[in-house]
């Protein structure tokens, strides 16, 4: 759940600290106070796009924070893991954003920097939000197949796993006869261009890194005489008369003999007879490299074609002899590939017909586990809807099989087979009757729509597991007992998982277990937005607010008291 939130600078809140339990909460206030920026910034938290206008004039960024509290075994450990986030499963999740006046954001979830999209996929295991006039992913009609095989349980998603094992190995196996088949009809055009190739580089026996070596060898041959010139000259003054080691020697014979007489001279004698003895040591092994040094013509003539070889063939195959034996490899495949081209088809298409009586079989037994799964689920938000004083609306969850020219023939159809199967999953609704069942996405009344996805999120909370839903005015354009029935749902609704509600109606408030009042105040130069966790008496006064207007009066403040009571028995029944 939400356990905290904190709000810096956005808008025209100043600063907020706000701490939450479980449960059904209301936010409400007078219109224009601010109560859609406590969802800004929760939709912030989840992920979602901000810009500069939202940082409080002024001031030189927004922040937000917010923890989290779940069990260990919810879903957004194992994202965050995916997406390579470290975090304790025994500890909170915080998230952080910040948006400057620029409008440049930066996100952290415990502590460690994210991306936008890294945030966006950890926080929509965290938070859902749903306005008035924001679809999400219920009233996505290409998402409907999604919500519905969520609903049809392990049973249902084990027939999908077993569909897509069969499917993705039936696409790769078809994409690579198709490759086959147009590769074939290249190749065949080429296939004495990669013939030559082919014999070309491989004659050469290239290795990878026989360049280096010969370019380094080339370089000590047609420098010999310099080098041997230079190397003797070193020995030369090493062991040359009067000079280098001999010079040293005389030194450290008089050092052995000083030192005899002041003992504070070993130190030094040592430095010089150790410089003696590592000179005498190189001088011995520049002796024998001046002997290793090679005058051979010959060899430098044949290592210069060598390296010719190489170049010609850089630059017609690659930049590196690796690059070379990368196309040879290639061309080998293509050429290998026509030879047997026909026996590779026969294969492909032998494997293709097998996993094609497959791939019927399982998106057929898949197809019959939704049509099972689609009843229930009618049955289910038909339930809900009735709850929700629209007892007469019908619901549907339409399966039709995906048929296309030129996809797969079954049973007479060309059908299209996706990841998700041959069916297309689609919600349907009627609001009254004898009205025919449309898309969901089609239906006008704002109300209608409203409970509707009331109903289903209702259904879908404990399936989707996540833990917060806010719900931004889903109670407009309703009244009397619709709007009882939607409080009473709202609190049923938070016994699997945090709600949140921003919400105009009086029945919906009192049913909450904890009421903030968004208020905004003005000192004369800045207005600021308060926001306020009401104890019963504010409760009281704010309920008869929402029931009265402006003017207060006893009989609103008795009539807020008796549906607070009316709410308090009503929960507790």
């Amino acid at each position: 759940m939400l356990v905290e939130l904190s709000i810096r600078n956005l808008a025209v809140i100043e600063h907020v600290q706000l701490t939450f339990a479980n449960g059904f909460h209301v936010l409400t206030g007078e219109t224009g106070a601010g109560k859609s920026i406590i969802i800004d910034a929760l939709s912030l938290v989840a992920g979602s796009r901000g810009s500069s206008d939202l940082v409080r004039y002024g001031c030189e960024k927004a922040e937000i924070e917010a923890m989290f509290q779940l069990e260990d075994k919810h879903p957004v450990w194992e994202a965050m893991e995916q997406l390579g986030i470290d975090a304790d499963r025994d500890e909170p999740i915080v998230i952080r954003r910040e948006i400057n006046s620029q409008g440049k954001s930066s996100s952290r979830i415990n502590g460690q920097l994210v991306n936008l999209t890294m945030l966006r996929e950890a926080g929509e295991w965290l938070v859902n939000i749903h306005g008035q006039h924001e679809h999400q992913s219920l009233l996505k009609v290409e998402q409907h197949i999604e919500w519905l095989d969520l609903f049809g349980g392990e049973h249902l998603n084990q027939a999908l796993a077993d569909y897509r094992e069969v499917f993705e190995r039936y696409d790769e196996t078809l994409k690579e006869r198709n490759r086959l088949l147009e590769n074939s009809q290249q190749t065949l055009r080429m296939i004495d261009l990669y013939r030559f190739q082919a014999d070309e580089i491989a004659a050469a026996e290239l290795k990878i890194d026989e360049e280096e070596l010969l370019t380094e060898e080339k370089r000590k041959l047609a420098n010999a005489e310099k080098l041997f010139e230079a190397v003797s000259k070193a020995y030369e003054s090493l062991f040359g008369n009067g000079m280098g080691l001999d010079l040293i020697g005389k030194a450290m014979n008089r050092m052995e003999e000083a030192a005899k007489y002041d003992r504070r001279l070993q130190p030094m004698l040592e430095q010089i007879q150790s410089a003696f003895y590592q000179l005498e040591d190189a001088a011995f092994q520049l002796r024998d490299r001046q002997d290793e040094v090679e005058f051979n013509p010959e060899r430098l003539e044949q290592i210069e074609r060598r390296l010719d070889t190489v170049s010609s063939l850089k630059r017609k195959y690659g930049s590196t002899i690796k690059d070379i034996l990368e196309h040879f490899a290639h061309i080998q495949k293509e050429l290998d590939l026509t030879e047997h081209k026909d026996e590779r088809l026969k294969h492909l298409e032998d494997a293709l017909q097998r996993d094609f009586r497959i791939l019927i079989d399982r998106a057929s037994t898949l197809s019959a586990l939704r049509k099972e799964a689609a009843e229930n689920l009618s049955l289910q938000i038909e339930r809900e809807l009735c709850d929700l004083q629209m007892e007469r609306t019908r619901f549907q969850a339409h399966i039709e099989r995906r048929e296309i020219s030129g996809g797969w023939e079954v049973d007479g159809v060309s059908v299209k087979f996706t990841e998700h199967g041959w069916d297309h999953v689609e919600f349907l609704i009627s609001a009254n009757p004898g009205e025919p069942l449309r898309p969901l996405h089609k239906i006008a009344s704002g109300g209608e729509l409203s409970r509707i996805m009331l109903a289903m999120k209702t259904i879908f909370a404990g399936l989707d597991q996540i833990p917060v839903l806010i719900f931004d005015e889903v109670d407009t354009g309703v009244s009397g007992r619709a709007a009882q029935a939607i409080a009473e749902k709202l609190s049923n609704l938070s016994g699997s998982c945090q709600v949140f509600s921003i919400t105009h109606l009086p029945q919906v408030a009192c049913m909450a277990d904890a009421h903030y009042l968004i208020q905004k105040k003005t000192d004369g130069e800045r207005t600021y937005t308060r926001v306020k966790n009401l104890d019963r008496q504010e409760r009281v006064r704010e309920l008869a607010r929402m029931l009265g207007g402006v003017e207060i009066t006893e009989t609103t403040l008795e009539h807020a008291k008796e549906m607070l009571e009316m709410a308090n028995q009503k929960k507790s029944d």
